[in-house]
């Protein structure tokens, strides 16, 4: 009997979303090797029983030997602060789309199977028509966004030039245990859990009346091991991970309660949902954590919160 476990890479595996992803895929007997710059990753996320590389993906020759007997590769890593895209597109164009070149490339080279992306919902910018569908014609407003565009037109080309197994997930606003109130998935979230720490006034841009789909990383982690599981999919499919639910700014700081203080407006899409009818029927996922249960084990577990 063959007990051979299957060996799965997570680029981005110190960062909040990949170690919550290594943890996962150990529970769920594989052999996990993480790689991570540390430019934002924690060591201290990343499981100990899986293998810890500190390598950056820009660095294309130390990947092949890392993905080396590798089946699935889940690439997580990225530069993902959208307001820093802005500022250096060219930094993040290099870690952004040029990691993700070589990433597919070195996954080529090592023979790993497949490739699991995590792109992002800010490919669709401001659209007539909400919740969002995979069809939707991308609207990028950020360099950031049209990387992550990018990434996906790229491995849809790995899989029919190279026969490589690639899909991409969408994530909408990801949330969760281990989240950095001052790290690039912080957003409003985070923020919010930060500020009610210290007594402060939740800090709002605009009018609050933006809407976000916020989804748990534990339901995130889900839909990864899922996409990576499912023989259907496999030529570069897109597909939303969200909850299907818009809920403004206003509506979340309800959640946490106390006094607002309302700031500017920037460069963001006025509202983002998520149609998840794909990843129900392609993936059988849907997510199973409520915004409210979130928010509540949040402000339980975060540090010194004074919650409401």
């Amino acid at each position: 009997m063959n007990t051979k476990k299957k060996i799965a890479v997570v680029t981005g595996g110190a960062g909040f979303i990949g170690s919550h992803l290594a943890k996962a895929l150990l529970e769920h007997g594989y052999e996990v090797r993480a790689i991570d710059s540390l430019i934002a990753g924690k060591h201290a996320g990343v499981p100990a029983q899986a293998d810890f590389f500190e390598t950056d993906i820009r660095d294309a020759g130390a990947l092949p030997a890392i993905f080396s007997g590798a089946e699935t590769v889940f690439h997580l890593a990225a530069l993902p602060r959208v307001e820093y895209s802005i500022q250096f597109p060219k930094e993040t164009h290099e870690t952004n789309v040029t990691g993700t070149v070589n990433v597919l490339a070195a996954a080529r080279e090592a023979g790993v199977a497949r490739i699991i992306f995590a792109s992002s919902s800010a490919i669709y910018g401001d659209q007539d028509r909400v919740p969002f569908r995979e069809d939707a014609a991308p609207d990028p407003l950020s360099p950031y966004a049209l990387h992550k565009y990018i990434g996906e037109k790229y491995l849809v080309l790995f899989s029919k030039l190279y026969g490589l197994r690639t899909a991409s997930l969408r994530f909408f606003n990801v949330y969760g245990p281990g989240i950095d109130p001052e790290g690039p998935y912080a957003l409003v979230i985070g923020k919010f859990l930060k500020l009610t720490r210290e007594g402060m006034p939740l800090t709002i841009t605009g009018d609050g009346k933006q809407t976000r789909d916020f989804v748990h990383v534990r339901d995130v982690v889900r839909a990864l091991i899922a996409a990576a599981e499912k023989d259907a999919i496999g030529k570069g499919e897109v597909i939303n991970i969200g909850t299907g639910r818009g809920t403004s700014i206003n509506e979340l700081a309800d959640f946490f309660g106390g006094e607002r203080e309302y700031l500017p407006s920037r460069i963001e899409p006025r509202s983002s949902c998520a149609d998840i009818s794909k990843a129900k029927n392609i993936l059988g996922w849907e997510p199973d954590v409520r915004l409210a249960d979130g928010i509540a084990e949040l402000k339980n577990d975060f540090p010194e919160s004074k919650g409401q």
